[in-house]
């Protein structure tokens, strides 16, 4: 006979990291990325965002008052489908 014993402790705690794990998961889904958000996600300093794609008509964003924002979302698309130019291109 085979007899199993849980810790109702070690359950609990296993469920709570769960739970904080995919509340983080959800809060780190912005849905607008601001320049340094922009700069954080592709490791690129300013001056090398604006060189490379910035000014493509393509690529999302919008200026409100003194401050760019790019929909997350669709700039992420963007950036995939560049980089993947770039490397067949390249």
């Amino acid at each position: 006979m085979i007899k199993i014993q849980i810790d109702n402790m070690v359950v609990e705690e296993l469920l709570k990291e769960a739970i904080e794990e995919k509340i983080n998961e959800h809060s780190n889904e912005l849905l607008f990325w601001d320049s340094n958000e922009l700069k954080r996600r592709t490791c690129m300093s300013w001056n090398s965002i604006q060189d490379n794609f910035f000014h493509d008509p393509n690529f999302p964003k919008a200026k409100v008052g003194g401050k760019w924002y790019y929909p997350a979302k669709e700039t992420e698309e963007f950036l995939l489908k560049w980089l993947k130019e770039k490397n067949t291109l390249g």
